[in-house]
């Protein structure tokens, strides 16, 4: 009778490593059915290998989170679209909205038209030069992404060309809810 009874702790604990192996294979498919794939991102910023950036306009705002475009002074409806949404993400951020700032490279010798101005106030303003367009350059034109600048001056994100403001937001928060800096 003895023997029976060890024999069945015995297969017993054999069931238990048996599942303590099979554990960590069940959780990793499960995590695949559910969407939850390691190496998959959860931003919606085009993560970019930070570089850094040695335009005086960025410098100058060094310390904070820097939302950034490229666009013409005569500013079509791309770009006035663009400044919105960084005016509006940036506000959108609450109480944390004075680490961020929003910078608009002019890249032609067209003046913005006043009402414009006027709309996008506090956005600061520089001319842009071919060094600083080249330092921004990624898929397509510097003009067709919204870029963001972390408070070292480093480049390290691009939305696409048609943002979605709420994802920007999402991300926005992220970084400022995970960063020390700005």
């Amino acid at each position: 009778m003895p023997a029976e009874g060890s024999a069945r702790r015995g297969r017993l604990k054999l069931a238990l490593i048996g599942a303590l192996f099979a554990l960590p294979v069940l959780a990793g498919w499960l995590a695949y059915l559910t969407g939850r794939v390691p190496g998959t991102t959860s931003n919606y910023g085009t993560l970019l290998a930070p570089r850094p950036i040695a335009a005086a306009a960025v410098a100058a705002l060094r310390g904070k989170w820097v939302l950034v475009q490229f666009d013409g002074g005569a500013c079509g409806e791309q770009c006035e679209k663009k400044l919105y949404y960084m005016r509006q993400v940036r506000r959108a951020q609450g109480k944390e909205m004075n680490r961020i700032e929003r910078l608009w490279f002019v890249t032609d010798t067209v003046e913005p038209k006043g009402e414009l101005l006027v709309a996008i106030e506090g956005t600061r303003m520089a001319r842009a030069s071919a060094e600083d367009a080249a330092a921004f350059a990624a898929e397509g034109a510097p003009g067709d992404h919204i870029y963001l600048v972390d408070p070292l001056g480093n480049l390290m994100l691009r939305f696409p060309r048609d943002p979605d403001p709420a994802k920007m937001v999402k991300d926005l928060e992220r970084l400022l809810k995970y960063s020390g800096f700005g």
